[in-house]
Parts: structure tokens; C-alpha cells; sequence
């Protein structure tokens, strides 16, 4: 049968940026601080260090190796590998789903508050601002009401800006934008974080950082929150690196394109941590107060905290501030171009559909969802249930499985693990075998029961039982309904690609859904 030929990136260089691009994001610079913040200060770095090394790389490695070999999206590449597996990557794609509709929101909040920074517009009181004055919260959650153009606008303009990008291509779209963007991103952060260690207080935020709560490590949600944001913030588990790989030339390092992936994103992480409670410290020190007095949790962290430093810096506050929230919309950018991608893949691989066509009409449909849902009265109540489960119950529950499946029940990591071997300069060992099929599966299993038997006796945030049980677990259990009535739909052209690719495999002495003999 025709087929199209599928991208690749121009160089090994623009697949790293891209691939660093998609892990350095708001999991780095928004997310990780309170995350820390909340789950032990230095103690976090534990359960994070041990996630890396035990989940974070090899799983980066597993998903490196299926996209390259299968040469697919996620839905694909999993269908060649047993048909029934199928179901996992369509659950990877509605978890995309969710998080791209969010995820913009964030964006487009940085990009006004870049602007903010310059005039100043939060005040006496950045809270009741960002709540009030901007957001325009409602007190309880709720049926959607009420619009908000001061979030609107900006994120319409975010939307532009993604499906412009993804419409390019690979080669032309992604991965240029990230060779600008990350670069970009490092020198601007890097100022940021200078400058925030100049000033009055930033050892004692740094103290507050990296002085351990040991107790924490006893609580099993801290654990799973370490595994969470490793899997939220390396862009594993959901399908991204599959469908980043596949567009991998034949010729490819895996393991040491992982490695440099893994180890940039954590740099970035502990970088960005150290540069947000430096300045806490500072803020701190200027009330007269401890810095757990100052800071404050969740995305207050970012658009509370920090207004009121910038506010409160003898000097540069308003380039600090734009420091700050440009490097979250350069970083969200680059992650939610890759978010989206794994969804526009995956629907041109299940219907044939051309680049363009594909980016109009499901980054479209993702873009609409997004603009109608959260620049309302009602907002931040979805963005904080919907990333509270779909990341907990979502990424780190379908990162499980597809271990349980592909380690335990087809046993293809030994095939998985030649495949990387052959193409890359790193070898893989049993280590990588023992951590995926033991290791990782049995601690995040452990780490679920103990999260799901926190949420089952208490209500997330305290929010109304309904509440969480439409946007919350209707959401979490939705992708995964959604993912298997998709996999169960005939698939005709999937099996056309897959003979297609037998017998040019096999023309070349190749095998393609065997082990291969390199």
C-alpha cells in the first residue's frame, strides 16, 4: 500500500532539545518548588532521587526504545508489540488530552503576568488579584459560568502560537522552536537565579529547601508524589517520548539520549528550586517571618509569592518578574508542544490524516475545551482537580500498567533492552531489567493503594464529594474508558501499516515485531 513517509528530526541535537524541551517545563519551575515545598523540603529529595534512578531513566530508555523500533505513535507502537496492548496507548492519549486543556491555562496566566510584572497591576495584595481581580474565582465549584477576557485572550494567543509550531512539522515546527526556546529558557533562568542569590535572606530560603522533614519519608503520598512529578515532569508514562523517538532516525544513541534528557530535566528542577526559595528567603526575611509563613502552597507559590516579591525588591523587581514568568511560558510552550503532539500522532497513524489537517482539527478540538472551560468564574477548581488526578491516577497508574504488561505478562523487556543496545553507546544491564519488571512496579503499586486509601477517607481540598467525583475520578476513570472503547473499534488501516511493515522488514532480512538478530 502507499504510505507516507514518516518525519525525522534533522539532527540527534534537535531531538535532545526537543526531548529537554518537553521534560523542562511547569513540572520544573511551577510544579516542583511547592511540591517539595509540601512533601519534606530537603527530605523530598529522597523519594525524587530514587524515582529518577529507579523509574525517571529507565522507563525514558523503555519508551526511547518502543518508539524507535515500532517507529509509531504510542496507540501503534503498542498495537505491533500485541494487539490488545492498543488500549494503553489510546489511555496515554486521553491523558494528553487532559492535561494539554490545563496546561495552557498555566501558560497563558505567566503571559500576562510577564506584563504584570512591568506595571505592577496585583498591588497591596497579589492574592486577592490573582483570585479576585484576574481569575475571578467563584467560592465553590460548579456548573460553568461567567467569562473571563483578561484569561482568554492570552489564551487563545497560546493556542496560536502551539498549532502554528506543530503545523510545520517535526523538522521545520518542533524542532526549531525548541532550539530556540531552550537556550533561551537556560540564559534567562540562570539570570534569574543570580540575581535571586544576591539578595538579603536567599540562605534562608535555600535552609527552608534543603533541611530535611525525615518524617515525611513514613507518608506514602509523599512517595507518590516524587514518582508523580518524575513522571509528570520527564514526560514519561504518557505516551510523549514514544512518539518523540519514533521520529527517530535508524541510526540512534538511546540510553545516552536518555541519560542527557534525564539528568538536564533534574538540573533544571534543583536550579529552578534553588532560584524560587532563594528569593522566598528574601521575602522572608523582609517581613521578619519564617519562609514557611511566606510561602505559600500550589500555584500560589508562583503567582502570589512571587508578585509580592517583586514588589517588595529594592531594585530590578520588574525584570526579575519578567525573568520569572517568561521562563514559565517558554517552558510551558515547550512541553505542551510535545503534549499535543503525542494526541495529533496518534489520530494521523489511526486515520491517515495529513500534518495540517490533523493539527486543525484535534489541536483545535484541545484548544476549544481549553478556552471554554477555563477562562471562567469556575477555572481553577477544574485546573486543580483535573492535575490533582489525572497526574496521580492517570500518568502514574498507566506508567504501572504498561510495566505489569510489557515486563510481566509479554516479558519484552529482554527484546526491548537488545534493541537499545544495538543503537546506542551506553549498554543496558539486568539493572535496567530489575528496576522496570521489580523495582519501579512494586513500589508504585505500593504507593497507590496508600494514595488511593488517603482519598478514599478524606476529600481532595476539601471539595464537594460530587465535585470530585465528575471532574475528579470521572476524568481519571474517562481516560481510561475512552482509551479501551477506541482500541476495540476495527482498525484496518493499522493492519495495512503492519503488513507493509513485514514485508519491508522482511525484504531487508529484518524481523519487525520479533527480536531482532542485530
Amino acid at each position: 500500500m502507499a504510505q507516507q513517509t514518516r518525519e525525522q528530526w534533522g539532527t540527534r541535537a534537535g531531538f535532545l532539545m526537543a526531548a529537554i524541551g518537553s521534560a523542562v517545563g511547569l513540572g520544573n519551575i511551577w510544579r516542583f518548588p511547592y511540591i517539595a515545598y509540601e512533601n519534606g523540603g530537603g527530605a523530598f529529595m529522597v523519594p525524587y532521587l530514587v524515582a529518577l534512578l529507579t523509574a525517571g531513566i529507565p522507563l525514558l530508555i523503555l519508551e526511547y526504545s518502543i518508539g524507535h523500533r515500532y517507529r509509531s505513535s504510542a496507540p501503534l507502537s503498542y498495537r505491533r508489540i500485541s494487539r490488545p496492548t492498543e488500549a494503553i496507548g489510546w489511555w496515554q492519549v486521553a491523558i494528553c488530552f487532559v492535561i494539554a486543556i490545563y496546561y495552557g491555562a498555566i501558560i497563558a496566566w505567566s503571559s500576562s503576568y510577564v506584563w504584570f510584572s512591568i506595571t505592577g497591576a496585583w498591588g497591596e495584595d497579589p492574592n486577592a488579584f490573582f483570585f479576585g481581580d484576574y481569575l475571578q474565582m467563584s467560592e465553590a465549584p460548579g456548573g460553568i459560568t461567567g467569562y473571563v477576557p483578561a484569561v482568554a485572550w492570552p489564551l487563545i494567543a497560546v493556542w496560536i502560537v502551539v498549532l502554528a509550531i506543530l503545523a510545520l512539522g517535526v523538522r521545520n515546527g518542533i524542532e526549531k522552536a525548541n532550539k530556540v526556546f531552550i537556550p533561551l529558557l537556560v540564559v534567562l533562568f540562570l539570570i534569574l537565579v543570580v540575581q535571586a542569590l544576591t539578595l538579603d535572606g536567599a540562605t534562608t530560603g535555600l535552609n527552608a529547601l534543603f533541611t530535611p522533614d525525615w518524617s515525611a519519608m513514613a507518608d506514602g503520598s509523599v512517595w507518590v508524589a516524587a514518582y508523580g512529578q518524575i513522571f509528570f515532569s520527564l514526560s514519561i508514562g504518557f505516551g510523549i517520548m514514544v512518539t518523540y523517538a519514533s521520529y527517530l532516525k535508524r541510526k540512534a544513541d538511546l540510553t545516552g539520549s536518555a541519560m542527557v534528557a534525564g539528568f538536564a530535566n533534574s538540573s533544571f528542577e534543583l536550579l529552578a528550586g534553588i532560584g524560587v526559595f532563594a528569593a522566598l528567603g528574601f521575602m522572608a526575611t523582609a517581613a521578619g517571618t519564617a519562609v514557611d509563613e511566606v510561602a505559600t502552597s500550589g500555584i500560589g507559590l508562583a503567582f502570589i509569592a512571587f508578585p509580592q516579591i517583586i514588589s517588595t525588591l529594592p531594585f530590578g523587581g520588574a525584570l526579575f518578574g519578567v525573568l520569572f514568568f517568561a521562563s514559565l511560558v517558554i517552558a510551558g510552550l515547550t512541553s505542551l508542544i510535545s503534549i499535543v503532539e503525542v494526541v495529533v500522532s496518534a489520530v494521523q497513524d489511526r486515520v491517515g490524516l495529513g500534518r495540517l489537517q490533523a493539527v486543525l482539527i484535534v489541536g483545535g478540538l484541545i484548544a476549544l475545551v481549553s478556552i471554554l472551560i477555563f477562562p471562567t468564574h469556575q477555572g481553577l477548581h477544574y485546573l486543580d482537580v483535573f492535575d490533582h488526578f489525572i497526574n496521580q491516577y492517570g500518568i502514574v497508574l498507566a506508567a504501572l500498567v504498561m510495566l505489569i504488561v510489557f515486563g510481566w505478562v509479554l516479558r519484552r523487556l529482554p527484546a526491548f533492552q537488545e534493541h537499545a543496545n544495538s543503537v546506542s553507546s551506553i549498554r543496558l544491564g539486568r539493572w535496567w531489567r530489575i528496576t522496570l519488571a521489580v523495582v519501579t512496579p512494586v513500589l508504585l503499586g505500593f504507593m497507590m493503594w496508600d494514595a488511593l486509601r488517603t482519598e478514599l477517607t478524606e476529600n481532595y481540598a476539601g471539595y464537594p464529594t460530587g465535585f470530585l467525583l465528575t471532574a475528579g475520578w470521572g476524568v481519571a476513570i474517562g481516560a481510561i474508558v475512552v482509551g479501551a472503547v477506541i482500541a476495540l473499534v476495527p482498525w484496518k488501516r493499522a493492519d495495512q501499516m503492519a503488513a507493509h511493515d513485514r514485508e519491508r522488514t522482511e525484504g531487508t532480512g529484518q524481523v519487525h515485531d520479533k527480536e531482532e538478530g542485530h
